[in-house]
C-alpha cells in the first residue's frame, strides 16, 4: 500500500520514467534478442553474455554500479527531489553495455518468425514486471525492470523453448518419414572438436562407393538435421552422414532418437563444451550416448576413456572399429602421420600391412583416422580408402591457405576455436614462416566457451605465440588480458611484440605490413560482435 501511495505522490516522475523506459526498451530489446539469436536461443546465455560485457568492457561495470545506486537511493530515501534519480539511470541503461550494438555488424539481427514470437513474450514480461515494480517502488520501478532485462530475456527464452520445440516438430516428423522411406545407412559423428572436418572426409571416402549425402556446414542440431534430410535426401541415397552437436545434456540422445545411427563415431573428447557442461566427464557421458542405438561404433582408442567405451560397447554386442594414430597400436585402423623423412602410412584391418599414403594438407590425423574407420566399417575397400586420402576436402575457414596481394601467405583458421587445434595451427604456421624465411603474425581473439579453464588456455596460447617469436594482435577484450599476459611470459628479445586491437579489421592492414612479402599471417578463430 505504501508503494502505491508513493507512486501517486510521485506521479510526474512515474510518468516520465515510464515513457523513458519504453523508449530505452526499444534499444534494450534489440540488443538482448540479438544476443539470444546468436547464442541459439539457449536460456541463460543472455545473462552470461551480459555479465561478460560488464566485466570486460571499460565503463560498463561502473556505469551499472551508478544505475544500481540511483535506484537504491530513490527507493530507500523517500525525498521527492531524489525521485528524479531513476530518470538518468534509465537513459544510461538504454546505452548499456557500452559497445554492444542493438543492430549488429558481423551478423545483424534477423527478424524471423521466431524472433517476433520471442519479442511478444519479452514485451509481456517486461510490462508485467514493470507495472508491478512501479506500483511498489514508484519511479525506480521502470529503471529496475530494465536493469533486470537480461535475466528477463532468459526467462522469455525458457518460456518459449518448449513452445518452439512443439511448433517445429512437424519438420522433424517429416524428416523421420523421409528417412524411413529412403532407408539410407545413417552415419552419426560427434565430438568436442573435428566434427565438421571428419564429416566432410567421410562423405569424400564413401562417395567413391556409395551414393552419399552429408548434412551441410554445421547443421548439427535437431532442426538443422531435419532440414538436411528434408531438403537433400532423395530415393537412391545409400549413405546419410550426420554431424551431431549439443548445447545441453540430453541433446545427443534426442538426435539419435530422431535420426537413429547405424554407424556412430566420436572424434575426440575435449574442453570445447565446458562452458555449459562444466567437466570433461560430463562431456564424455553426453557424447557417449551416440553409441547407444548404433550397431557399429568407431572410436579412437588413443584416449583411454574412449578405449574403455570401446570395450564396453563390444561387451554389449556391438561391432566396434577402433582407430589409432600411434604406430604399433592393436587397432582396426592405424594411421601413422608423416614424420621427418618417413611418409604417412595406414593399416586398414587387423593384421594388415602398412600402406604408404599421401594425406591432404587439410587432414588432421585423428579426424582422418576416424573417417577411415567409418569408411572401412561401411564397406569401402581399403585400397579405395587409401587412394582417396590425398584429396581430402578442406572445410571453409579451417586452415585455408591463401596468398595475399602483398605476397604473404594467409592461413584462415577462423572457425577453429579449441586449444588443441589452435596450438596445432600455430605450429604449422610457424613452420611455414620458417620455411619461407619471413615473420609470423597471429591475429586472434582467443578461445571461448571453455568455462573454468578459458583464461588458462588463452594464457597458454599467448605464451605459445610468444615462444615462437610471432607478432600478436589480440583482438577485442574477451580474452585480451590472458593472451597478452601469456605472450609476455615467454616472449624473447627476438619476438615481434604484441598489440591489443579492437577488431580483426583493425589488425589486417598492420598484419600485412609486418608480414611483408615472405611472411605468414594466421587468423586464428574469430568472434561475432555480440562478444566484447
Amino acid at each position: 500500500m505504501a508503494g502505491i501511495v508513493a507512486s501517486v505522490l510521485y506521479l510526474p516522475f512515474v510518468v516520465t520514467a515510464s515513457v523513458l523506459g519504453a523508449l530505452a526498451a526499444i534499444f534494450i530489446a534489440g540488443r538482448w534478442v540479438r544476443v539470444a539469436q546468436r547464442e541459439h536461443y539457449v536460456p541463460g546465455s543472455v545473462s552470461r553474455m551480459a555479465w561478460l560485457w560488464l566485466r570486460r568492457e571499460p565503463g560498463s561495470g561502473p556505469a551499472t554500479a551508478v544505475v544500481i545506486v540511483a535506484i537504491a537511493v530513490a527507493v530507500l530515501v523517500p525525498i521527492p527531489a531524489l525521485q528524479a534519480l531513476p530518470l538518468p539511470a534509465i537513459v544510461l541503461l538504454g546505452l548499456l553495455p557500452f559497445g554492444l550494438g542493438f543492430r549488429g555488424t558481423s551478423k545483424p539481427l534477423a527478424v524471423t518468425s521466431r524472433v517476433k514470437r520471442l519479442l511478444v513474450v519479452w514485451i509481456v514480461l517486461h510490462l508485467a514486471v514493470g507495472v508491478a515494480l512501479t506500483l511498489l517502488l514508484g519511479p525506480a520501478g521502470p529503471a529496475l525492470t530494465l536493469l533486470l532485462s537480461a535475466p528477463l530475456t532468459d526467462l522469455a527464452l525458457a518460456i518459449m523453448s518448449p513452445i518452439e520445440k512443439s511448433a517445429s516438430q512437424r519438420y522433424v516428423a517429416a524428416a523421420k518419414k523421409r528417412l524411413a522411406q529412403v532407408r539410407p545407412t545413417v552415419v552419426a559423428i560427434t565430438g568436442s572438436y573435428g566434427k565438421t572436418s571428419t564429416k566432410n572426409y567421410v562423405a569424400h571416402l564413401l562417395s567413391a562407393t556409395f551414393t552419399t549425402v552429408a548434412s551441410p556446414a554445421s547443421f548439427n542440431n535437431r532442426l538443422g538435421l531435419a532440414r538436411s534430410v528434408n531438403d537433400k535426401l532423395v530415393p537412391g541415397t545409400e549413405m546419410f552422414v550426420a554431424e551431431m552437436g549439443m548445447d545441453a545434456p540430453g541433446q545427443i540422445a534426442e538426435l539419435c532418437e530422431h535420426f537413429p545411427p547405424d554407424i556412430a563415431a566420436i572424434t575426440v573428447i575435449g574442453e570445447g563444451h565446458l562452458q555449459r557442461m562444466r567437466t570433461t566427464d560430463a562431456i564424455l557421458q553426453e557424447k557417449s550416448t551416440i553409441t547407444d542405438r548404433a550397431r557399429t561404433v568407431v572410436l579412437p582408442i588413443d584416449d583411454a576413456r574412449l578405449a574403455a567405451l570401446a570395450a564396453s560397447d563390444r561387451m554389449n554386442g556391438k561391432r566396434v572399429v577402433t582407430v589409432s594414430c600411434v604406430p604399433g597400436t592393436d587397432a582396426d585402423v592405424v594411421l601413422s602421420p608423416a614424420s621427418g623423412d618417413a611418409g604417412a602410412t595406414i593399416v586398414l584391418g587387423r593384421g594388415g600391412e602398412p600402406v604408404p599414403v599421401t594425406i591432404a594438407s587439410t587432414g588432421h590425423a585423428v579426424n582422418v583416422a576416424v573417417a577411415s574407420g567409418i569408411a572401412l566399417a561401411a564397406g569401402v575397400p581399403g585400397a579405395v580408402i587409401a587412394s582417396r586420402l590425398g584429396a581430402l576436402p578442406g572445410s571453409q575457414h579451417r586452415a585455408e591457405v591463401q596468398q595475399s596481394p602483398s605476397g604473404a601467405l594467409v592461413i584462415d583458421d577462423t572457425y577453429n576455436a579449441n586449444p588443441v587445434g589452435s596450438l596445432r595451427a600455430l605450429e604449422s604456421a610457424a613452420a611455414l614462416a620458417a620455411e619461407r624465411g619471413g615473420p609470423l603474425v597471429v591475429v586472434t581473439p582467443g578461445m571461448v566457451e571453455l568455462g573454468p579453464v578459458q583464461a588458462e588456455r588463452n594464457h597458454a596460447f599467448g605464451a605459445a605465440i610468444g615462444a615462437v617469436g610471432a607478432r600478436l594482435f589480440a583482438v577485442a577484450r574477451t580474452n585480451r588480458a590472458a593472451l597478452l599476459a601469456g605472450y609476455a611470459s615467454t616472449a624473447t628479445a627476438e619476438a615481434l611484440g604484441a598489440d591489443a586491437v579492437r577488431s580483426r579489421e583493425h589488425a589486417v592492414a598492420e598484419a600485412v605490413t609486418v608480414a611483408g612479402e615472405r611472411g605468414v599471417i594466421l587468423y586464428e578463430n574469430d568472434l561475432p560482435d555480440h562478444y566484447p
